[in-house]
């Protein structure tokens, strides 16, 4: 008799259907995400709105061109890279992911740090702020390691519910002038000097590496064929109308409220402010979605992250086995050593400055988009590789040939601001 745990939900019913949007939705959207866009919001005001719905519609395109390979070849991206590109691309790739995953794991635990601090303190910030990084990065640990995937996708459904509805209320209660934002959605504009807050927005919403974790996840669910194409869009166009959704909200928070500063001390800085507009009650309402954004990212990383590593260490191995079942390499000793390390290695970033990491980890994320965009033009332009019903429309490979471009202009910029 199979698992209980590992039972897949009822395919007809209504949670079913977008429990995996709103996985791909809670990983992708984090503290540099939300603060960007608040940021931006407090500089340039609502005229930038219509870059959280870009940027967003950017990364659904590269997460269905992932969905649609595995569909396509029964196979991760990940599988393709090394079977198909082979050479240094896979030794890159994966020198890129381990230093991917100490940064981001050390931005994860101190914006989860900020967030427990702000709203319960222990002594004083920095302490607070190390005492609760710690806290969630092992209270994930926990979660991750004695729950199943269903286990998981209850939490993480749960913890986002949370988001969407703190955040919501926030920009209700803040009564912004809903002309201006439906004409900042609906008319793209460049607000003077705002080209910066632009490529941030666009690029800052829906996760990097972290869009590979799909593909493992769909695997647990038994998607193949066309009919798993199918499913598999519906559930992106969920991921993504919630990240431009978050992505909206916080720049119209930010319009409202004037905010200075970078990385995750904006938060409570943000709080702060709205505790003016709103009264004490706005100040934790706001603090309670944060924490629910960072720590279902925190989730969504541990994991889904470590299912990377171990199929890396799986296709080194055997590079011309067919794919193996998430659910068999979450049970390996690779997965769970991974999921160790990524627990508490990052923990010694507690003790660097937040801007730091964050601006780090921004920067090593915007490398990461071009690569996927560049490797879905090649691979899924093979038809003997995906097949003719498979493989990329001409509107998809314009999509993606612009995703590359605006990727790599947002990488340049990026890497030309720190030096």
């Amino acid at each position: 008799m199979p698992d209980r745990d590992q039972v897949p939900l009822r395919s007809g019913s209504w949670f079913s259907k977008i429990v995996l949007g709103l996985l791909v939705a809670a990983t992708g959207v984090g503290a540099g995400d939300l603060i960007t866009a608040s940021l931006a919001g407090s500089a340039v005001g609502l005229a930038i709105l219509w870059a959280a719905v870009a940027g967003a519609l950017l990364k659904w395109v590269l997460n269905e061109g992932i969905a649609r390979w595995q569909m396509a070849t029964s196979s991760t991206l990940l599988e393709g890279w090394v079977r198909h590109l082979g050479g240094v691309v896979p030794w890159v790739f994966f020198a890129y992911f381990l230093a991917w995953s100490y940064i981001v794991g050390g931005a994860l635990i101190n914006a989860c740090g900020v967030a427990g601090a702000g709203l319960l303190p222990v002594g004083d910030p920095h302490t607070s702020k190390i005492i609760w990084g710690v806290i969630h990065s092992i209270a994930g640990l926990a979660i991750v390691w004695a729950g199943g995937f269903k286990s998981f996708e209850y939490v993480m459904s749960v913890l986002t519910a949370l988001m969407v509805a703190t955040v919501l209320l926030t920009v209700v209660l803040i009564r912004p002038d809903w002309a201006s934002v439906a004409r900042g959605l609906a008319v793209p504009s460049l607000p003077k000097e705002g080209s910066g807050w632009l490529l941030g927005v666009m690029g800052g919403v829906g996760g990097t590496v972290t869009l590979l974790c799909y593909s493992y996840w769909i695997q647990e669910r038994g998607r193949t064929g066309k009919s798993g194409v199918r499913d598999s869009r519906f559930d992106l166009s969920v991921a993504y109308l919630l990240t431009a959704f978050f992505g909206a909200a916080m720049v119209i928070i930010g319009s409202r409220v004037h905010v200075e500063g970078r990385g995750d001390t904006v938060a409570l800085t943000l709080a702060s402010q709205l505790s003016r507009v709103l009264g004490p009650p706005g100040k934790y309402i706001f603090l309670l979605g944060f924490w629910g954004a960072v720590f279902t990212s925190l989730l969504g990383v541990w994991q889904g992250v470590p299912y990377l590593f171990a199929d890396f260490l799986r296709l080194r191995g055997t590079p011309n086995a067919a794919g193996e079942k998430a659910a068999d390499l979450k049970t390996g000793r690779g997965y769970k050593a991974y999921l160790l390390a990524l627990t508490f290695l990052p923990m010694s970033l507690l003790w660097f400055k937040v801007q730091s990491v964050q601006l780090i980890y921004g920067i090593v994320g915007a490398l990461f988009m071009p690569f996927v965009a560049l490797t879905l033009l090649i691979l899924n332009n093979r038809v003997r590789l995906v097949g003719p019903d498979f493989r990329n429309g001409r509107l998809v490979n314009t999509l993606l040939a612009v995703t590359l471009a605006f990727f790599i202009y947002v990488g340049l910029r990026e890497i030309a601001g720190l030096l």
